[in-house]
């Protein structure tokens, strides 16, 4: 952590450097990044037509958008933040800095998306009469634990795609099917009305209901569309588990990072 301090100028500097590589003359590539969740978006509101998913009094465009937001974000930062490493070699092989810089930077590069996919469901919340309130200022907050997700992935991922680079192709992959076992195309009260209520896997429920939010991203899209559409503080016995697991396993992959990091430079 020290360290990280010490070179915080050069995340700075790094994350600037993407962000303006990304962007400037790459006027495709901004409007991909607004296209894309409202392409996306538009898709899960055809399909709720014909499986009439039940949004609980929210306009279903508003709230699959809200769930998208820190979904791709996570999605994103995970895939970039794996092949940081082995995209940035020729500095790796010149100088040396704490190589986590790498992982770090891609996630913080996600932020300006992010920010800008905000600023839409804003002005998608308008469009539908809807104003946040006070639970808004969750947002931070939530947007700080995502970020902690993903760097849980990212760091591991990318120690290992220096050795092993199908991994580098392989987790992205992984990483969209785990869409489906997150609240991102229904809401999370559809599988606590199912599990929790009913009991639908029987005395199998409660079980099952703890393994799905162990997922994050299961707490952290509710607790989006909670705090921005429904005025609500988060569920934190939703986000419990989710956080247990990001509370164990990212001291664990920032400890294997550290140790694979010292043969980067002879292996890449």
């Amino acid at each position: 952590m020290q360290n990280l301090v010490q070179y915080r100028e050069l995340i700075v500097t790094l994350a600037w450097k993407n962000v303006v590589v990304r962007y400037k003359q790459a006027y495709l590539g901004l409007i991909w990044t607004v296209a894309k969740p409202l392409m996306m978006m538009l898709i899960f509101s055809l399909m709720r037509v014909f499986i009439g998913i039940d949004s609980g009094g929210v306009p279903y465009p508003v709230l699959a958008y809200c769930a998208l937001m820190p979904w791709m974000f996570f999605q994103e930062s995970v895939s970039e933040g794996v092949n940081s490493v082995v995209g940035n070699a020729h500095l790796i092989r010149k100088v040396y800095f704490p190589r986590e810089v790498f992982p770090l930077t891609a996630v913080a590069t996600k932020v300006v998306e992010f920010a800008i996919n905000f600023c839409i469901l804003l002005g998608l919340m308008l469009y539908f009469r809807m104003v946040p309130g006070a639970q808004a200022l969750w947002v931070p907050l939530i947007l700080l634990y995502t970020i902690l997700a993903a760097l849980m992935l990212a760091l591991v991922g990318a120690a290992i795609n220096v050795y092993y680079r199908d991994i580098g192709q392989m987790l992205p992959v992984l990483i969209s099917l785990l869409m489906y076992a997150s609240p991102v195309i229904y809401p999370l009260q559809l599988v606590q009305h199912k599990l929790l209520e009913q009991q639908a896997a029987g005395p199998w429920s409660d079980l099952l209901y703890t393994l799905y939010t162990a997922n994050p991203l299961a707490g952290i899209i509710d607790a989006f569309q909670r705090i921005m559409l429904k005025g609500l503080a988060p569920d934190l016995h939703a986000m419990l588990p989710g956080m247990v697991v990001v509370a164990v396993c990212l001291p664990i992959s920032y400890l294997i990072f550290k140790r694979a990091e010292s043969h980067f430079a002879d292996v890449i």
